[in-house]
């Protein structure tokens, strides 16, 4: 079957290629070129679309002929290995171009799919929801719901979109996406550039309702248990990342109209008040800011009619760069609401030592990877601490390997997420931190993750 598919794709690549490369005036008389063919035109100029390309077609053939003589699984650790060989060619594009040709490519699934199950150890369930790993993508790679199920597909255990905002905005101007490629890190001063929430909702509505054909027709060939694991997104869980407008003077207005809008398509809701590329944005994060607004979007969360699985969960989205004072508060205000999780942390307005001699440096925006790494794993035991362990915690900020998630479980997190390390390394980065992850389980003799949350906090 992938053979096949393999030289169906091969000869749709052929004949598109042979169109695209045609003279321009045979694109504007399609008649007439039919009766009279082109010449054959000259080999193409390898450029860096064009080595894209090539890369492209060479694991396709080299996929077909792979396929016919190996087992499933054996073939898909294969594909996923080859997707290396793709990054190279990524680098040499814009970061802002690579983004979008990424989550083009996920949309359109031409990337991975995983087909081997997780390691049992890694499977929980938070929130009444059954996560099959605790490894997720953060928010910002999929801003607008396009790739969803490719995502997914990935063998991500949950994909959290957005920030998505009421009215469609443009964000800040360009360029505003940079590399520290040195450091593994990116800054980024994007804005909440975003669609809005109506073609968002929209597009969610579509792939929910396409799922929901799929579940239907598969009813009768799944059991009982296996249909209740993942959520409404299918096989896997899906957030939505709620953000307010620039120019928006009523932010609880804003975050109000994404819960009406949106939390029908969420298995978790997520309040962006930790961005530093919105202005006044994480003025949001004080004592008596957050708890007005938290109040205000539980209300409209709840006042929405929920089937059995009840509202999805309602989490914040802090700011790596607070003060003890500011913990203590956002934990008081958790805690008294019954929050249902906090995100730790955003990006950083900081520059460590460690990027500070990069040129790259001096440009405004967020600070993500690697460097991120230790202070948000500090505040991530900080805020374990303060609410005793009894919120769920996603840990997030520099996640590069197997045991990077580990530590960050370890200081209490309940779940994690990775987007910089997954924008150098791409899909092959995620088989292996589970692989990793499931290894430092077993070496400290962890059963399963639930068992390692919060260990160095005990």
């Amino acid at each position: 079957m992938a053979a096949r598919a393999s030289r169906k794709l091969l000869r749709d690549f052929v004949l598109r290629r042979t169109a695209c490369t045609a003279p321009i005036g045979a694109a504007r008389h399609c008649s007439s070129a039919a009766q009279n063919p082109p010449k054959i035109p000259k080999i193409p100029h390898f450029s860096k679309r064009g080595l894209f390309t090539a890369a492209t077609l060479g694991l396709v053939i080299a996929g077909g002929a792979y396929a016919s003589t190996v087992d499933e699984a054996t073939f898909c650790g294969w594909l996923f290995s080859a997707t290396k060989l793709v990054n190279p060619f990524f680098a040499l594009l814009d970061p802002e171009v690579a983004h979008r040709l990424g989550v083009s490519a996920a949309a359109r699934g031409w990337v991975p799919r995983e087909k081997r199950p997780d390691p049992p150890n890694l499977g929980l369930e938070v929130w009444g929801r059954k996560f099959s790993n605790p490894i997720g993508l953060a928010a910002g790679f999929d801003k607008n719901a396009e790739a969803v199920d490719g995502l997914l597909g990935l063998g991500f255990g949950f994909v959290e979109i957005g920030s998505v905002t009421p009215v469609p905005q443009e964000g800040n101007l360009k360029p505003r996406i940079f590399r520290l490629r040195d450091e593994g890190a990116i800054i980024n001063r994007c804005g909440f550039n975003s669609e809005g929430i109506i073609a968002v909702a929209k597009r969610l509505g579509i792939q929910h309702g396409k799922r929901m054909l799929d579940e239907t027709s598969n009813t009768s060939s799944s059991s009982a248990d296996e249909a209740k694991t993942g959520g409404k997104s299918g096989p896997g869980i899906l957030g939505v990342n709620l953000g307010k407008n620039k120019t928006s003077e009523d932010a609880a207005s804003d975050y109000v109209q994404g819960v009406h809008s949106l939390s029908q398509y969420a298995d978790y809701l997520v309040i962006n008040v930790s961005s530093p590329n919105t202005p006044g944005l994480r003025m949001l994060q004080g004592r008596k800011q957050l708890k007005d607004l938290v109040k205000k979007v539980q209300a409209a969360r709840d006042e929405m009619q929920w089937g059995e699985e009840g509202p999805p969960p309602l989490l914040v989205k802090i700011a790596p760069d607070l003060s003890k004072e500011d913990l203590e508060d956002i934990a008081a205000v958790a805690l008294a609401l019954r929050l249902d999780g906090l995100i730790i942390s955003n990006t950083t307005v900081s520059r460590p030592e460690s990027v500070s001699r990069n040129p790259v440096a001096s440009e405004a925006g967020g600070l993500s990877g690697k460097p991120l790494f230790d202070t948000s794993t500090r505040l991530l035991k900080d805020m374990y601490l303060l609410t005793r362990g009894k919120i769920p915690l996603v840990g997030c900020g520099g996640i590069s390997s197997g045991e990077d998630a580990y530590r960050k479980i370890r200081a209490g997190a309940t779940l994690v997420q990775l987007y910089t390390a997954f924008a150098y390394g791409g899909p092959a980065l995620i088989p292996q931190i589970k692989a990793e992850l499931t290894e430092c389980l077993e070496r400290d003799g962890f059963k399963t993750v639930v068992e390692a949350v919060g260990a160095d906090c005990r």
